[in-house]
């Protein structure tokens, strides 16, 4: 690991790791792997044999239904870990869910029996690894009342309005993408779109979305708030 100043980077945020004799052996065995975007990382029903940091790109984590459906669970940015990876580690369970690279990634794999040794050798490795968890619990926590409480329409203008970012009004995004951001079907999708394309706040076309009005958009989010 001494050649590779990313995974130096990552661990010198534990220093009480450096005085762990053991750390010298460990450290050996954390590597680097870089993934090209499209890779699956894991399916459902997969063992995990990994803790993996994300150094650097972006992996979407989304659980597919019997009646196929899919769902994004959550993303996993740079410098983030992977809740469904930490949580099949600690119980030894299989992935209960499907993670894929959106982007070219740099991922770094810590092997199950090591990164089970450095939370007995790191408090602030422990910390860093439980927090993380936590954090994302929460996310999927306010991801399931989400979609079990609140309109699909006001969830849509939402993601929009995020996906166009400040002073944008092009979305590369497919309505079947939209679905499974959202966690509903296609041509639900499809009508709530055909129907802000009916008010005038945006126009479809193939493969992308072109917002015309984020402003009517956003005073529709004020007035649903």
């Amino acid at each position: 690991m001494s050649d590779q100043p990313e995974l130096k980077a990552f661990w010198s945020r534990f220093p009480d790791l450096q005085h762990q004799p053991r750390w010298q052996q460990l450290q050996a065995q954390i590597r680097l792997m870089p993934v090209p975007a499209g890779a699956s990382l894991f399916h459902a029903g997969d063992l995990c044999q990994h803790y993996v940091v994300v150094l650097n790109g972006s992996v979407a984590v989304r659980r597919f239904a019997e009646n196929g459906r899919e769902i994004v669970l959550y993303r996993v940015g740079e410098g983030q870990t992977c809740a469904l990876t930490t949580s099949c580690l600690l119980a030894a369970d299989p992935y209960p869910a499907e993670g894929v690279a959106e982007t070219p990634l740099n991922l770094m794999l810590v092997p199950s029996a090591v990164f089970s040794e450095l939370l007995g050798l790191s408090a602030a490795f422990r910390q860093f690894v439980f927090q993380a968890f936590g954090e994302r619990l929460s996310e999927l926590i306010l991801l399931v009342e989400s979609v079990a409480l609140r309109r699909l329409d006001i969830r849509l203008a939402e993601r929009l309005l995020q996906l166009a970012g400040e002073g944008q009004t092009e979305i590369r995004k497919t309505h079947q993408e939209l679905a499974a951001e959202l966690g509903t079907a296609r041509e639900v999708i499809s009508r709530y779109l055909k129907e802000f394309e009916r008010k005038g706040w945006l126009q479809t076309q193939r493969g992308n979305l072109h917002l015309l009005d984020p402003d009517q958009m956003q005073q529709f989010l004020q007035q649903s708030a």
